[in-house]
């Protein structure tokens, strides 16, 4: 029997909602499949904790969950908190403090989904969004001076480095050598940021020499938007910066039918770090506690996480789980047009695995 340490992080909003949920889900995949064990520890962080202690997590908390395998989250953000305070409290120095550098996005739109995209067919819409997750935008270099007064000044200076660009890019040409279309798009935008952004070009000409089988071009990050709604079939996987594919992200999941089925993977490829694995919608408080939140994103990053863990036959029946249901429209969540409740979607789930189909 292989064990695996899980720390489960709900946090916020609807992030403890699914979190449950896919606690609930995990645990049919292992009694379906077996030969494997999640040992699942949850933690009480998140803008809860703050409101008692002052800060997101416990001022030990990174050297609690060095200990784990993977790291399961859920959401941050509370309205009554600031959103820097928040996210900088929580998930941003667990990122960062365990060099997870590499966020994986996949985009896809599953069976029964119909997304908003005309005449999109069946595999038109198949991408992984490789985000750099430790540098860039999101470096918090940067300050505030004369606060208050008519001529303060605030700086947010990104920050790129040879090396944070290198390892990013070449993840992301070995993520696209074991696609099937081998195929990958570098979004900066070196026409206006002519610095950086300058710099990523040419790391990806440099590091793209060590991968003849790649087929790969280069985009501004105005222009991948469009094409991104009106050329799907010709984007694969794309690797950008920070800030860029945080949006374009967010812009994929819509196009696929919703934020409500769309994963995330923060990982340390190394592995000297715990990953961390969380869907990809926030803490969506205007639905918190209804019940209606849609669980499949969770699910989907529960496969990832599985995945990750090398336990694939079990990621893979998982998300074959996931498809049978997102499949019947009578499990579709609001965001997805339907009535379904989160506890019906997790059941139906946990019912197809438990199917010998599956």
């Amino acid at each position: 029997m292989r064990d695996y340490r899980i720390a489960a992080i709900p946090a916020d909003g609807i992030g403890r909602e699914v979190i449950a949920a896919g606690l609930t889900v995990l645990e049919a995949v292992q009694a379906r499949h077996g030969g494997f064990r999640l040992i699942v520890e949850q933690f009480p962080w998140g803008s809860d904790y703050y409101q008692q202690h002052g800060r997101m997590m416990a001022e030990d908390g990174l050297d609690r969950l060095r200990r784990f395998d993977a790291i399961f989250f859920g959401a941050v953000g509370d309205p009554a908190i600031p959103d820097h305070v928040t996210l900088w409290g929580l998930r941003l120095p667990i990122c960062q403090g365990f060099d997870q550098y590499a966020n994986v996005r996949p985009a896809r739109v599953l069976p029964g989904i119909s997304p908003p995209l005309r005449n999109c067919a069946p595999g038109d819409l198949d991408w992984v969004i490789l985000r750099e997750n430790s540098e860039g935008e999101y470096a918090g270099n940067g300050g505030r001076v004369h606060r208050g007064l008519p001529e303060e000044v605030a700086t947010e200076t990104s920050v790129f480095t040879r090396s944070g660009v290198t390892r990013i890019m070449r993840y992301g040409f070995e993520l696209a050598r074991h696609r099937p279309r081998r195929l990958l798009t570098v979004v900066t935008k070196s026409n206006a940021q002519r610095h950086a952004m300058v710099m990523w070009d040419e790391i990806a000409a440099e590091v793209a020499q060590d991968f003849p089988d790649v087929t790969w071009n280069k985009e501004l990050v105005d222009a991948m938007t469009t094409r991104m709604v009106l050329k799907p079939k010709t984007i694969d996987v794309v690797v950008a910066s920070n800030l860029h594919a945080d949006i374009l992200s967010d812009l994929a999941a819509a196009l696929a039918g919703s934020l409500g089925i769309a994963p995330t993977a923060n990982l340390n490829p190394e592995r000297k770090f715990p990953s961390m694995f969380e869907p990809i919608h926030g803490s969506a408080f205007d639905i918190a506690g209804k019940g209606i939140a849609n669980p499949i994103a969770t699910f989907w990053t529960a496969s990832m996480m599985l995945d990750h863990l090398g336990e694939r036959e079990a990621a893979a029946k998982l998300m074959s789980a996931i498809e049978r249901v997102t499949a019947i429209s009578a499990f579709h969540t609001p965001d997805l047009g339907g009535t379904a409740t989160t506890a019906q979607v997790t059941e139906a789930v946990c019912d197809a695995l438990r199917s010998a189909n599956v």
